[in-house]
């Protein structure tokens, strides 16, 4: 199932955003130019990238909780961020959880020390999701683990063959928990289609809050991994979705922050610099679900702008008050953003991946911390553990073969 651009008039104009002129024919996106130029970098060795992985994958094992969960609400000095508790914490956790399981498996599957780790937290995954709910009518971070959750759950099952009564049954139990999750996130929808993670408007049953733009591509990639696996989602939500995103895609390539500031297009955090941690979410989820304007000049395009201009998400990390840097660009964008870039990059023709490759392994590889973890904000005790799980699968993704 894809789904195509569509505007309300047949505009012809040309729009001129940072340097770069589109041509913009309704809301269909020609690329033009690509000024930005990769910086000459030393590229790591793939001992080294290998390395800086098995290192990290080591951070998780030891930091996994005795129920098979990763993270807690511990270290709460300095929080600013809104988590009515106990709900804010559930999600956050098994959120934190499903990425750091699905970066185990991913990496580590077939390695016989990780075994009992992946398994512990593949059954705290199936055990909790199904009783995730929102928090409060306003805070609704459970989308978050919703979507993760999914992914986790997809590798789940393409780990397993039914070739034994148990996988078999487990398979089934996995099934379920997934259409669950899907069933989770029609729940929580915004009426304006979408996803968002507060409701500051009307607190309904179904969410009036913004939709916004990186939250409705997290679930829209993971409900594409979802239809990969076997499982379709309501066509109706993934379109409505879908259609958010592409209101809120500006001509230069970035993306709204969130439908809430379509009036203001232009603000900072929704320029080119303000979106660097989200164009990659947003474009891949476009490019999966049928978006032909989304081409491998786009994917470049954006790769070359967070390579170029890294600096402005970087300036960014662990800073402790979110949107408080330049562009109004949070330190939690960091590892998200490259985590996605990886997924893009994977999009891109075989010939033309490598150089990526190479630079975003250049990036990622000296900030890992001394005791293996990756870290981008001071969040509770949830922050190493997602940054590592972010930064190994996107690392996974820079491993030559």
């Amino acid at each position: 199932m894809g789904f195509k651009s569509s505007g309300s008039h047949d505009l012809k104009r040309l729009f001129a955003s940072s340097g770069l002129w589109f041509l913009v024919i309704g809301t269909t996106f020609a690329q033009v130019e690509r000024p930005d130029r990769l910086p000459e970098v030393e590229f790591p060795t793939q001992a080294a990238v290998k390395q800086a992985v098995d290192k990290g994958c080591s951070f998780l094992q030891a930091k996994q909780n005795p129920n098979g969960s990763w993270g807690s609400p511990r270290n709460t000095k300095g929080m600013n961020i809104f988590a009515p508790v106990p709900g804010s914490h559930r999600a956050f956790q098994l959120a934190v959880t499903s990425l750091c399981t699905a970066a185990l498996i991913e990496i580590k599957s077939n390695d016989p020390t990780y075994a009992e780790t992946i398994l512990r937290g593949e059954n705290h995954l199936l055990e909790k999701l199904p009783y995730l709910r929102r928090a409060t009518p306003v805070a609704i971070y459970n989308v978050w683990a919703h979507a993760y959750g999914i992914q986790a759950l997809v590798r789940m099952k393409s780990r397993l063959k039914a070739n034994t009564d148990a996988n078999a049954t487990r398979l089934q139990r996995i099934d379920k928990v997934i259409n669950h999750q899907i069933g989770m996130l029609q729940r929580y929808e915004s009426i304006d289609g979408g996803w968002g993670y507060y409701d500051f408007n009307a607190q309904t049953k179904q969410p009036s809050g913004s939709s916004i733009s990186f939250v409705n591509a997290t679930a829209l990639i993971a409900l594409h991994e979802a239809k990969q696996a076997g499982i379709d989602s309501p066509a109706k939500m993934v379109k409505k979705a879908y259609d958010a995103i592409q209101r809120q895609r500006l001509p230069d390539h970035s993306y709204l922050y969130g439908e809430y500031l379509k009036w203001k297009p232009r603000r900072g955090i929704n320029r080119p610099g303000g979106s660097l941690g989200r164009s990659h979410p947003c474009n891949l989820a476009l490019d999966l679900w049928g978006d032909a304007s989304v081409t491998s000049d786009v994917h470049k395009l954006c790769l070359d702008r967070l390579i170029a201009r890294n600096g402005w998400l970087d300036v960014a990390r662990k800073r402790p008050i979110p949107h408080e840097s330049w562009f109004a660009v949070a330190g939690y964008f960091y590892y998200y953003g490259h985590y996605y870039a990886a997924f893009c990059i994977k999009a891109l023709p075989q010939k033309e991946q490598s150089l990526y490759q190479k630079h975003l392994a250049a990036i990622l590889v000296p900030l890992q911390e001394k005791d293996g973890s990756w870290w981008d904000f001071p969040f509770y005790d949830y922050h190493q553990q997602y940054g590592t799980a972010m930064a190994l699968m996107a690392l996974q993704r820079c491993r030559l073969k």
